[in-house]
């Protein structure tokens, strides 16, 4: 399409515009230049006696001559304005038939991009809920049912290679239960979605490697999405804190003030952190910024690490919250 028309450009220059172009330039430039330089005609071409002016009338009087450079003078500047008009038209018709889009359509297309991304994200979450009640309703049942089926088998069983057969199937299918527990919780904590960010936030904390002090005050929930984000950023920075860092104790602060969800998550360790070296706090950072947040992360050798999050939100009725991902109002 844009070598189309870039064509129909082509075409319509080398057939209508260029002559339109040299007659905005004679009638704008040439002519009132002409009858500026009346005098200099009549002092050079007509040997001081008289001056053809555009080839059309004859001056042959110096007041005659004078008037009609001054009156050149003036149409030259008016015909410059004309010049710059039509320089103008001639851009505009440029942009429309071969330009880049309009600054309009790039800010609707903005626009579009930004709730596109934001859709993405609500059924992103939407599925990771799925999958989660899923598992936890489907497959852990069932694993729990064959635990206790095993475990009922291996206290009927006589003593022997039965018995011990039975046990280890009981500690195998007990292991599986665990790591499905395990599984379940990261790709949806069932107590965030049933008590919120901060009893979330605090169960996360209990299961570090390293001690966390939590203060987190919050006057309600607030939209999933932003519960969602707030808390696996949490998590990853708590998980970086206990593999990399060498820290003795961590804390998460924050609460909600002027409109926005405010975190802070901080630690004694050696420092020197970089979000950008695979530490899984790039495409957090994405995730935040779909919900017009910012991550930030000040790590200098040596320490203290800082994680900031703020995601503007506004908290939520509890009875509508399941309903709701964007803020509420």
């Amino acid at each position: 399409r844009a070598t189309w028309r870039e064509l129909g450009h082509a075409l319509l220059f080398a057939v209508v515009l260029w002559p339109l172009d040299a007659l905005v330039v004679a009638f704008a430039l040439a002519a009132p230049l002409h009858l500026a330089l009346t005098p200099l005609l009549m002092a050079t071409a007509g040997g001081g006696e008289e001056a053809k002016v555009l080839k059309q009338w004859t001056v042959s009087t110096w007041p005659a001559a004078s008037g009609v450079a001054a009156l050149g003078l003036l149409l030259l500047a008016l015909g410059g304005y004309a010049l710059g008009l039509a320089a103008g038209a001639r851009a505009e018709l440029t942009r429309v038939l071969v330009g880049a889009p309009r600054e309009d359509d790039q800010e609707a297309r903005v626009v579009e991009l930004t709730r596109s991304r934001v859709r993405l994200v609500d059924a992103f979450e939407a599925e990771r809920r799925r999958i989660e009640r899923d598992l936890h309703d489907g497959a852990q049942q069932r694993l729990v049912a064959l635990t206790m089926a095993l475990g009922l088998a291996r206290l009927d069983a006589p003593p022997g290679p039965l018995a011990d057969q039975l046990a280890k199937a009981h500690g195998e299918a007990g292991k599986a239960l665990e790591e499905l527990r395990e599984l379940i919780h990261g790709i949806h904590p069932k107590v965030l979605a049933d008590y919120g960010l901060p009893a979330a936030v605090a169960d996360a904390a209990d299961r570090s490697a390293v001690p966390v002090d939590v203060t987190l005050e919050l006057p309600g929930r607030l939209p999933q999405a932003v519960e969602a984000a707030a808390y696996f950023v949490v998590c990853e920075a708590l998980a970086n804190i206990g593999r990399h860092s060498g820290a003795t104790r961590a804390a998460v602060t924050g609460g909600h003030r002027d409109g926005r969800l405010v975190l802070r998550v901080r630690d004694d360790g050696r420092g020197g952190a970089d979000a950008a070296a695979g530490s899984g706090l790039t495409g957090l950072a994405d995730r935040v910024s779909v919900l017009d947040g910012r991550l930030s992360l000040s790590s200098p050798p040596g320490g203290p690490t800082l994680l900031s999050v703020e995601i503007p939100c506004e908290p939520c009725d509890p009875r509508d919250h399941r309903e709701r991902t964007e803020p509420c109002a």
